[in-house]
């Protein structure tokens, strides 16, 4: 048996943090930031790969651009402020998360547009049509969302945004695809998938959830040697994901 220690801090970090209304992002001291497309646009390591790696397979880049990544809380601040002075609070509240509390602080987020001489920051136009709509169809495979869909409103605390997409990573793009959960509801659902007694079963991977300790490490005592990794939910615990080993 293998025993880890997760520290507290380790709660909120990868690639499963839930950053909404209720919880607030936790910044991280030095996050693994990179380019994308050519622009001055930054995410995540790891979301960047993804993001391009899609895009290469669907020649997206030639009609889609990226708008707005990673933000430091500032910007995000300064976002919040000019919308609040330019569109008055109720457009504001559906369309940017407070500073403090939006994904786009975590770098796992992104929003893009459809190529044009004049995008909205706040609003890109990214119809359900052509390119755009071929993104969302191939995204799960890539480990990404979309993150803020309509009718889960109340859920999110976002209003309908079609051009915000989310990095969650694989398998948790594919299984919250092909149950329609949004994040909110997919850290809720995993909850249900104690690691000591009741592990989620994918045909390439097994996922749980670990509560975190109320005070000090959490402690996890592996029972297997298959290769995993660990995501923090920025809630109260963590997620488990032990990859499957194939067989030739």
């Amino acid at each position: 048996m293998n025993t880890l220690i997760l520290t507290p801090e380790a709660m909120f970090q990868g690639d499963l943090l839930l950053v909404n209304p209720s919880f607030p992002h936790h910044p991280l001291p030095h996050p693994d930031l990179v380019t994308v497309a050519d622009t001055d646009i930054l995410l995540e390591r790891r979301a960047a790969q993804a993001l391009d790696s899609l895009m290469a397979a669907i020649g997206g880049w030639k009609e889609i651009v990226p708008v707005s990544g990673w933000r430091a809380l500032e910007e995000q601040q300064a976002i919040w402020e000019d919308s609040l002075a330019e569109n008055g609070l109720p457009f504001t509240q559906t369309y940017v998360a407070y500073p403090g509390h939006s994904e786009h602080q975590t770098g796992l987020a992104i929003d893009l547009g459809r190529r044009s001489a004049s995008i909205d920051f706040i609003r890109p136009d990214f119809p359900y049509t052509g390119l755009c709509q071929t993104f969302r169809r191939e995204m799960a495979r890539y480990g990404l969302i979309q993150r803020y869909p309509a009718g889960k409103e109340e859920i999110t605390g976002i209003g309908h945004e079609p051009w915000h997409f989310r990095y969650v990573g694989q398998p948790h793009a594919a299984i919250m695809e092909a149950r329609g959960l949004t994040l909110e509801e997919y850290i809720a659902w995993l909850r249900e998938f104690p690691y000591e007694s009741c592990r989620y079963q994918e045909k390439n991977a097994i996922v749980s959830f670990l509560p975190g300790a109320s005070d000090g490490p959490t402690i996890l005592k592996r029972d297997s040697d298959l290769p995993c990794t660990i995501s923090g939910n920025n809630v109260d615990g963590f997620i488990i994901t032990e990859w499957r080993r194939a067989h030739g």
